[in-house]
């Protein structure tokens, strides 16, 4: 199906007109209100579902410099099926419960660490317009939300849904949507936030990304990510660790997926910021878990 830049709703039959050619909801034909939806209907799924593999396959290397390989477009896919079907036991991974308990000394550390990240996100100089990219079910957002106009962006209609009901929890708002990570942005804002989704990008790819968060940003704008370490105790008990730049995942209910999961330290990230012409970078580690970094747009 065609991108439209106004339509009437395939499900609803609002009118509707995106801002731009990479609105999801120009190729999916749905309206926002629906496009929120997704998680509760088949239907709609399948659009967007359908709507990502033609957006993906309308990209110019124009449009995008490091413009991916089928065979990563095929990993982005299951990326994208692996995290609507882990939205509602995605916080497990949090709060250690399940098969993300490694016992009482490793989650006490994991526990520790998770609130010195958040400690360190609170110090981030977030304000004005902010931009959460990967946001899943907006662990962070209320945090974000409470200090500037956030927009959220998933590809996951049932994580937003998640993070939509977090937000509501906290008597804070924000604008909510379906959107890749990796579409090109509509706008400048004042900052760009992304927990736990540098790693899902390729190592070919991340200077093209990071090249697409500079976009995002005003001149001086923040930059803030949060990331994984390598520790044995911080995925699932039955995930296997990653070979080269690969995982395989499984949901509580035994189905299994092939994700891209590439680990960098505070010194290859670092590195990557200011090739990618980021200022004033700081990265640093909570211990064993967590990476945590921040850059100025140059």
């Amino acid at each position: 199906m065609p991108f439209r830049a106004s339509f009437e709703c395939l499900w609803c039959g609002a009118a509707h007109t995106v801002r731009g050619r990479d609105d999801l909801e120009g190729w999916a034909q749905l309206c926002p209100d629906c496009v929120g939806k997704a998680g509760d209907n088949g239907f709609l799924r399948f659009r967007l579902r359908q709507a990502l593999t033609e957006r993906s396959a309308t990209a110019t290397p124009a449009a995008h410099p490091t413009a991916p390989t089928t065979a990563s477009l095929d990993l982005h896919s299951h990326m994208i099926d692996y995290y609507e079907a882990r939205a509602p036991e995605y916080d497990d991974w949090y709060r250690r419960r399940g098969r993300y308990s490694h016992g009482p000394i490793h989650d006490a550390a994991w526990n520790a660490e998770l609130d010195a990240a958040g400690t360190w996100l609170d110090t981030r100089d977030f304000r004005g317009e902010i931009v959460e990219l990967a946001a899943g079910t907006g662990w962070w957002s209320p945090l974000l939300a409470s200090r500037g106009e956030l927009s959220l962006y998933d590809t996951s209609p049932a994580a937003l849904e998640l993070a939509r009901e977090r937000l509501v929890a906290h008597r804070l708002r924000a604008h909510l949507h379906v959107r890749d990570a990796w579409a090109e942005p509509d706008r400048a804002v004042d900052a760009v936030f992304a927990g736990f989704w540098l790693s899902h990008v390729p190592a070919e790819r991340l200077a093209g990304f990071l090249g697409l968060v500079r976009r995002w940003l005003k001149p001086g704008g923040l930059a803030a990510f949060m990331d994984s370490l390598d520790d044995p105790a911080s995925g699932a008990t039955d995930h296997p660790p990653p070979v080269e730049g690969r995982s395989t995942r499984r949901l509580a209910d035994g189905r299994a997926f092939t994700i891209v999961k590439v680990v960098r330290d505070a010194d290859a990230l670092a590195a990557a910021l200011r090739d990618a012409g980021f200022v004033d970078v700081e990265v640093t580690t909570t211990g064993r878990f967590f990476v945590l970094a921040s850059a100025r747009a140059g």
